[in-house]
Protein backbone atom coordinates (compact mmCIF):
# COMPACT_ATOMS: atom_id res chain seq x y z
CA UNK A 1 0.00 0.00 0.00
CA UNK A 2 2.74 2.05 1.38
CA UNK A 3 6.11 2.24 -1.12
CA UNK A 4 9.50 4.26 -0.18
CA UNK A 5 11.99 4.76 -1.97
CA UNK A 6 15.64 4.99 -1.43
CA UNK A 7 18.42 6.68 -3.04
CA UNK A 8 21.46 9.08 -3.10
CA UNK A 9 23.98 6.05 -1.89
CA UNK A 10 27.48 5.83 -3.43
CA UNK A 11 31.00 5.59 -2.56
CA UNK A 12 32.46 8.54 -0.78
CA UNK A 13 35.97 8.85 0.82
CA UNK A 14 36.52 9.28 4.44
CA UNK A 15 35.51 12.61 5.33
CA UNK A 16 33.60 13.46 2.73
CA UNK A 17 29.15 13.88 2.77
CA UNK A 18 26.49 12.56 1.54
CA UNK A 19 22.68 13.20 1.22
CA UNK A 20 20.04 10.33 1.05
CA UNK A 21 16.51 10.68 -0.02
CA UNK A 22 13.66 8.81 0.94
CA UNK A 23 10.37 9.53 -1.09
CA UNK A 24 7.28 8.24 -0.34
CA UNK A 25 4.07 7.27 -2.16
CA UNK A 26 1.94 9.38 0.22
CA UNK A 27 2.47 12.18 2.89
CA UNK A 28 5.09 11.41 5.07
CA UNK A 29 2.87 13.37 7.85
CA UNK A 30 0.60 10.69 8.11
CA UNK A 31 3.33 8.25 9.99
CA UNK A 32 4.20 8.54 13.67
CA UNK A 33 7.79 8.59 12.59
CA UNK A 34 10.00 8.01 10.00
CA UNK A 35 13.65 6.59 10.27
CA UNK A 36 16.65 5.40 8.57
CA UNK A 37 18.33 2.30 9.20
CA UNK A 38 21.58 0.65 8.09
CA UNK A 39 23.15 -2.69 7.88
CA UNK A 40 27.26 -3.19 7.42
CA UNK A 41 28.31 -6.56 5.71
CA UNK A 42 28.18 -9.52 8.63
CA UNK A 43 26.08 -7.47 10.99
CA UNK A 44 22.81 -6.82 11.84
CA UNK A 45 20.46 -3.74 10.74
CA UNK A 46 20.70 -0.96 13.42
CA UNK A 47 18.77 2.04 13.74
CA UNK A 48 20.81 5.24 12.95
CA UNK A 49 18.01 8.24 13.24
CA UNK A 50 14.10 8.51 13.62
CA UNK A 51 12.42 11.52 13.30
CA UNK A 52 8.74 11.54 15.27
CA UNK A 53 5.60 13.85 13.94
CA UNK A 54 6.47 16.22 16.86
CA UNK A 55 9.85 16.61 15.47
CA UNK A 56 11.75 15.04 17.87
CA UNK A 57 14.50 12.80 16.91
CA UNK A 58 16.30 9.93 18.29
CA UNK A 59 20.17 9.24 17.78
CA UNK A 60 22.17 6.65 17.61
CA UNK A 61 25.39 7.26 19.36
CA UNK A 62 28.11 6.35 16.78
CA UNK A 63 26.49 9.14 14.68
CA UNK A 64 25.77 11.81 16.75
CA UNK A 65 27.11 15.17 15.45
CA UNK A 66 27.91 14.14 12.22
CA UNK A 67 24.27 12.38 10.98
CA UNK A 68 21.08 14.52 10.85
CA UNK A 69 17.85 14.04 9.56
CA UNK A 70 15.62 15.94 8.13
CA UNK A 71 11.98 15.67 6.02
CA UNK A 72 10.18 17.54 3.42
CA UNK A 73 5.99 17.11 4.11
CA UNK A 74 5.51 18.65 0.88
CA UNK A 75 7.44 15.94 -1.22
CA UNK A 76 6.87 13.43 0.82
CA UNK A 77 10.49 13.11 1.52
CA UNK A 78 12.56 12.20 4.27
CA UNK A 79 16.83 12.94 3.98
CA UNK A 80 19.67 11.31 6.10
CA UNK A 81 22.99 14.16 5.79
CA UNK A 82 25.73 12.41 6.69
CA UNK A 83 29.02 14.43 7.45
CA UNK A 84 32.48 13.48 8.25
CA UNK A 85 31.71 9.79 7.00
CA UNK A 86 34.12 6.95 8.58
CA UNK A 87 34.75 3.82 6.47
CA UNK A 88 32.87 2.17 9.53
CA UNK A 89 29.60 4.06 8.28
CA UNK A 90 29.80 1.56 5.31
CA UNK A 91 26.61 -0.47 4.69
CA UNK A 92 23.03 -0.77 3.07
CA UNK A 93 20.65 2.35 4.30
CA UNK A 94 17.19 1.77 4.28
CA UNK A 95 14.08 4.20 4.62
CA UNK A 96 11.21 3.03 7.50
CA UNK A 97 7.61 4.61 8.06
CA UNK A 98 6.23 3.60 11.18
CA UNK A 99 2.20 3.52 12.10
CA UNK A 100 0.03 3.45 10.55
CA UNK A 101 1.84 0.27 9.48
CA UNK A 102 5.60 -1.10 9.81
CA UNK A 103 7.08 0.00 5.78
CA UNK A 104 10.47 -0.52 4.36
CA UNK A 105 12.16 0.57 1.75
CA UNK A 106 14.68 -1.92 -0.94
CA UNK A 107 18.05 0.31 0.28
CA UNK A 108 20.44 2.20 -1.06
CA UNK A 109 24.39 1.35 -0.41
CA UNK A 110 27.09 3.44 1.03
CA UNK A 111 30.66 3.19 0.76
CA UNK A 112 33.35 4.81 2.71
CA UNK A 113 37.05 4.36 1.71
CA UNK A 114 39.81 5.28 3.63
Amino acid sequence: QVQLVESGGGLVQAGGSLRLSCVASRSISSFNSMGWYRQAPGKQREAVLRIYRSGSIDYADAVKGRFTISRDNAKNTVYLQMNNLKPEDTGVYYCNALWPGDYWGEGTLVTVSS
